[in-house]
């Protein structure tokens, strides 16, 4: 009795652990990302565009736009489309008629 209770304590132990350590890596390749556009490492526009623009009905214009985007902001929000709240400056980029600019 007492081992299956030192089993389970250990298996909720274990699964606590990696509740924990699971956002923690995930936060850590987001600031890494950041972190080198801060520090000035150039990025890969054209792979992040083509990236971004995978899944787009009109990609060489979606990939044109990014990369003017990428180029001013050194930055391309992860995913096909949305997370701009990691890239500030390219989701604030607007065109003359006040539409967003970068996709």
């Amino acid at each position: 009795m007492a081992i299956t209770k030192v089993l389970v304590a250990s298996l909720v132990l274990s699964l606590l652990v990696l509740d924990l350590v699971q956002p923690l890596q995930t936060n850590q390749v987001t600031s890494n990302s950041l972190t080198d556009a801060a520090v000035g490492k150039p990025i890969d526009c054209g792979g992040a565009c083509a990236g971004r623009c995978k899944l787009s009905s009109r990609p060489n214009l979606c990939k044109r736009a990014c990369g003017t985007c990428c180029a001013r902001c050194q930055c391309v929000p992860p995913g096909t489309s949305g997370n701009l709240e990691a890239c500030p400056c390219y989701a604030t980029m607007t065109t003359h008629n006040n539409q967003r600019k970068c996709p």
